[in-house]
């Protein structure tokens, strides 16, 4: 419970703004028994980010992966990683990208950690593009590096627009963006 209102808190009002108090506070506890908890204001940013990853495996990833390897597991993820970005019902919308902005320049533990995280996650969806390559699903030259890291660009601008304008446009707009930036890869043979 505490936990679970620690990550709701930092959507909203971002990793750096969560603290000891804010959160005893919200919780109906004293600073002293959240503190009994975590120890630190940075242990509880910690636990935050892990919280959310495990989450992010549960709503994104472990859905995803129950489709075939490849493109159409590929299609899974960023389909479901563009639903979770949704700010009206998160409450605020994806922490990785919120906190990416907030910790880029402050070097220590969350940072790394949160980095650690980021880079795990694009490795895994380099891994899911290379399968799709291997499968001939995608071009043998695409560089699965490179289209993780221009996927990951539509995630921020969709958590960026779905948080000043409309989420069901900017989805809408990042899932159009996504199939115009892979179709060049897919060989006829394989076109939708």
């Amino acid at each position: 419970m505490i936990l679970g209102t620690a990550c709701a808190l930092a959507r909203v009002n971002g990793l750096d703004g969560l603290t000891i108090g804010v959160l005893a506070n919200a919780v109906g506890m004293s600073k002293s028994g959240v503190f009994a908890h975590f120890g630190s204001r940075e242990d509880l940013q910690l636990a935050v980010l892990d919280t959310t990853a495990q989450r992010f495996v549960q709503q994104v990833i472990e859905p995803a992966a129950l489709q075939p390897a490849g493109l159409p597991q590929l299609r899974a993820i960023v389909d479901r990683w563009f639903d979770w970005i949704r700010h009206e019902r998160n409450g605020g919308g994806c922490l990785f990208t919120a906190a990416a902005s907030e910790f880029d320049d402050q070097p220590g533990p969350v940072r790394a950690h949160l980095a650690r995280q980021q880079a795990r996650w694009r490795g895994y969806l380099s891994r899911v593009i290379d399968q799709a390559v291997s499968a001939g699903e995608l071009a043998a030259d695409t560089d699965p590096a490179q289209l993780a890291f221009e996927i990951t660009g539509f995630a921020m601008v969709l958590h960026h627009d779905s948080g000043l304008f409309d989420y069901t446009e900017a989805r809408m707009r990042g899932l159009r963006a996504f199939e115009r930036l892979i179709t060049p890869f897919i060989p006829p043979r394989n076109a939708r």
